[in-house]
């Protein structure tokens, strides 16, 4: 899904992607809990969670988007730079958040009921200039995801527009204003974009059933080590080569697991086991707030030093809250300190599904 979301970060009508999204290869957050192809005039998309990256996407708020990403985290001060000490205060607070998880019971889904995973993104969008310049924007969308209390059975996703909310300046504006009259013209006959999806075992657009690790759901729950080392080389085995780091993958990889709701609690903590054996994570703000919801965020550099990927967690529940990219330098017309991509996560037990 990551090569997909990439292509819809680098859609030929609005020219070259962010150089995060290049670096990564991959996007942070829309929300795609399942597998998910987007194609239109100007995209293409899927996500592993998103569900990538920029996820990440990795990606609503409507007339309160643009109130809501300052909430929600869009400019983060006080960048924390690695210092000595910072991987093992981070490995610290990810292996309490194991010892968290384990604590909170798992939802209780009976016969007849739903998984709801609720889940904001954000992703930016970016126009390269014949003189190497670039304009960029922000763009939200969401989305709700039904998943029985069988697995196996169908899932419901409700698909809701990606919409501009956020702007660097008037040439931003109205660089989305003409991608949006863009793309209110012809479409390509393509797969529904927004509104509501079925997919049996959360395998949508004809798609294979969800996936953790390559490995089916049900399966993956019985089959997945949970033994910290062992569940860590199998992501590194897994991730080989994909996006701008071993550490940076492995740890964007745990976060997409994460964020699809519905993984036990003994699998769930040896996640964050797992991610506090990364080389590298440190602790990027003890207090980062996304989209209402505050944690510890948690995070790993690029080598370049101009960006940083952050899964942020409830110290107290061990509870996923979200993820996010941070451009730690301006970079493709996006400010400084900006989280140009992210993805919040909320999860419920309700008894039908649109």
């Amino acid at each position: 899904m990551d090569d997909l979301q990439l292509l819809r970060e680098m859609r030929s009508d609005i020219g070259s992607a962010p150089a995060a999204t290049l670096a990564r290869g991959r996007t942070r957050v829309m929300a795609n809990i399942g597998n998910v192809v987007d194609v239109g005039v100007q995209a293409v998309d899927t996500s592993e969670r998103s569900v990538s990256q920029l996820q990440f996407r990795r990606r609503v708020l409507l007339a309160s988007a643009a109130a809501a990403l300052v909430v929600g985290g869009l400019v983060v001060a006080d960048v924390v730079r690695p210092t000595p000490g910072a991987t093992a205060e981070a490995a610290e607070i990810l292996n309490n958040a194991a010892l968290a998880t384990i604590r909170t019971s798992d939802p209780s889904i009976g016969p007849g009921q739903y998984l709801k995973v609720d889940t904001k993104a954000v992703y930016a969008s970016t126009v390269g200039r014949d003189d190497g310049t670039a304009v960029s924007w922000l763009e939200t969308t969401g989305g709700q995801m039904y998943i029985p209390a069988d697995i196996t059975g169908e899932w419901v996703w409700k698909r809701e527009p990606r919409i501009p909310t956020t702007f660097f300046g008037e040439e931003s504006r109205a660089e989305a204003d003409k991608q949006s009259a863009l793309q209110d013209g012809p479409v390509l006959e393509a797969p529904q974009l927004v509104g509501i999806l079925r997919g049996k075992a959360g395998g949508f657009y004809g798609g294979s059933p969800e996936q953790i690790l390559g490995t089916p759901l049900a399966e993956a729950f019985e089959t997945l080590p949970r033994e910290p080392e062992k569940l860590l080389q199998l992501i590194y085995d897994r991730t080989k080569g994909k996006g701008p780091s071993a550490e940076s993958e492995a740890l964007t990889t745990i976060a997409s697991a994460l964020r699809t709701g519905v993984i036990p609690a003994d699998l769930r903590a040896a996640m964050y086991k797992a991610a506090a054996l990364i080389p590298g994570i440190v602790v990027a703000d003890k207090q980062a707030t996304l989209d209402g919801q505050q944690g510890v965020a948690l995070g790993v550099y690029f080598a370049d030093g101009k960006f940083r990927d952050d899964i942020i967690v409830d110290p107290e529940t061990g509870q996923l809250i979200g993820e996010r990219t941070v451009y730690l330098v301006a970079e493709s017309g996006i400010p400084a300190n900006t989280a140009a991509a992210w993805t919040s996560v909320r999860t419920s037990v309700v008894d039908s599904a649109p």
